[in-house]
């Protein structure tokens, strides 16, 4: 068809990790989680996107889907794209969305729009090159994704790619940190932790107590996660040319002692030594040799003394979408706004 194509990848299990019990951390059921795909698809309809490709899953998402968009179809109520999904095989794992970002970037979508938490977020960078992401949360913890109504973020997206809002304008370089672990490589969007604990076990992390370094591409005051302790102390702007670095200390001996939001309804304490900035393209080593690696809040990997590790932050790295520059651009230049005519057309059916 003609146009730009639209991918989306709604992660149907995201915000289901341990969290949840010890953090009082909220989950989406089927039923929200579809409902936030038709708004998008809605607002990506209403500026002029014809064809959407997203992943499958077995959970239920693509039922409610097909039910709600023939409903609105027959009842004249709704307008929304073509939606087909992607051919592959649904394992119900993370690498559904790796799979899926990695066929999507084959078949040239013009931008990804993605339904999930931080993890899922560093799961589809990592494997969509080039392709402009723009993020709905639905995960545990929400850094990197923005808080927005997905009617607006399809309605931001559709006007950044069929170019009614210039590159230059909806279009935004984004840091990420490099993990080298004995030559492979991992990445992480907001921060990389080292924690005590040698095992991977239930992937997050929330004891603070075994909290050893963190580095951070960027940190809120208003974050939730690791990268909020610092965001309290010393925050960093997205866009900002260097990152942060904590090394952390047992809290009765420690010369900072931080309340920190490492998850939904956990406040806990944690200490600090101190916090360093971090030059980019400047492979850091760990101060301690052995733990576990946790990427984005998920612990991913053990290390011992045996093993090489450096932390690297690099620039430029990934491309998001800005919303609220579409947004703003568009309303500047009048773009919502629709001739008393074809007002009247549309009022009367006659408007396609």
């Amino acid at each position: 068809m003609a146009g730009p194509v639209v991918g989306v990848i709604a992660n149907p299990v995201s915000a289901r990790d341990i969290r949840r019990v010890i953090a009082h951390a909220g989950s989406l059921q089927v039923t929200d989680r579809a409902n936030i795909v038709l708004r998008i698809l809605a607002g990506l309809a209403a500026v002029g996107i014809r064809q959407v490709v997203m992943m499958p899953e077995n959970a239920g998402i693509r039922t409610h889907l097909a039910r709600a968009m023939m409903r609105a179809k027959n009842t004249g109520e709704a307008r929304f794209p073509d939606l087909s999904f992607l051919d592959m095989k649904v394992t119900g794992q993370a690498a559904d969305s790796a799979i899926a970002a990695r066929m999507m970037r084959k078949l040239e979508v013009a931008a990804i729009i993605v339904l999930g938490g931080d993890g899922t977020h560093r799961v589809v960078v990592s494997e969509c090159g080039d392709i402009p992401i723009a993020g709905v949360s639905s995960g545990t913890n929400n850094a990197f994704p923005d808080t927005r109504e997905p009617t607006v973020t399809g309605l931001g997206v559709g006007l950044a790619v069929t170019g009614v809002v210039p590159a230059s304008a909806a279009f935004v370089a984004n840091k990420r940190l490099e993990v080298v672990i004995n030559g492979r490589r991992e990445i992480a969007l907001v921060d990389v932790a080292i924690v005590e604990e040698r095992f991977v076990g239930s992937r997050a992390i929330w004891k603070t107590e075994g909290f050893r370094e963190l580095f951070v591409t960027f940190a809120e005051p208003g974050g939730i996660g690791m990268s909020s302790i610092v965001g309290f102390l010393a925050p960093v702007k997205r866009s900002s040319p260097y990152g942060r670095r904590v090394i952390f200390a047992r809290r009765d001996s420690a010369p900072t002692l931080l309340m920190a939001p490492i998850a939904p309804g956990l406040i806990e304490p944690v200490g600090v030594e101190r916090i360093e900035t971090i030059d980019l393209d400047k492979p850091m080593p760990l101060t301690v040799s052995a733990g576990s690696i946790a990427l984005d809040g998920e612990r991913e990997v053990t290390f011992s003394e045996v093993d090489s590790i450096s932390v690297t932050l690099r620039n430029a790295a990934f491309r998001t979408i800005d919303i609220a520059a579409c947004m703003a651009h568009a309303a500047a230049q009048g773009s919502f706004v629709e001739p008393v005519g074809k007002q009247e057309n549309r009022q009367q059916g006659g408007c396609q």
